[in-house]
């Protein structure tokens, strides 16, 4: 297995970037506090007909998933348009950055 390279995982609490510690099992969690509350939601969906890999989200953190997914989409939008427009190459650059900066901040859920 020398040689190989692992991509950077994140969180399955909070999606951050989880720091590669090289030999051994991958972390799942990039802190402590993820991992505590990754187990206390297990524990709380425990007897319930809700599936144990369910991702409970409350009210506030379900708005600010999809207020993060509305503004991945509209920057997608502005490369598109700037692309179907002759915009330059560093202005098609700049957007992509942002597109791309978005779409990190979208994968987490909480």
């Amino acid at each position: 297995m020398a040689g190989t390279s692992r991509r950077p995982e994140s969180c399955v609490w909070c999606g951050r970037q989880v720091p590669d510690i090289g030999i051994g099992r991958r972390r799942r969690y990039c802190r402590q506090s993820c991992r505590q509350r990754a187990y206390e939601q297990r524990a709380a969906v425990r007897g319930t007909s809700i599936a144990p890999d369910s991702m409970v989200l409350t009210a506030v953190e379900a708005t600010a998933v999809m207020d993060r997914m509305f503004e991945v989409r509209c920057a997608a939008e502005d490369v598109a348009t700037a692309a179907t427009e002759g915009a330059s190459p560093d202005e098609i650059a700049t957007l992509c950055a942002t597109l791309v900066r978005l779409a990190h901040e979208a994968e987490r859920f909480r």
